[in-house]
């Protein structure tokens, strides 16, 4: 039959546990975001027009 180890034992290893826990969340939560890619425009697709006659600037209206 195994031996039940001592409570001592098993208490460290629950503090290593939770301290190594914790130090990698904080390594996580320091990691900066990660950059974005540019995005890059298919040839020969362009944007729709603007429809909204409010979002004209005024050079522009008739």
């Amino acid at each position: 039959m195994l031996e039940r180890p001592s409570t001592t034992r098993r208490y460290t290893r629950g503090v290593a546990a939770a301290v190594i826990a914790v130090a990698a969340l904080v390594l996580a939560a320091n990691a900066g975001p990660a950059r974005a890619v540019e995005p890059t425009q298919v040839q020969g697709q362009h944007a729709a027009p603007d429809t909204d006659p409010s979002a004209r600037s005024t050079s522009q209206r008739s």
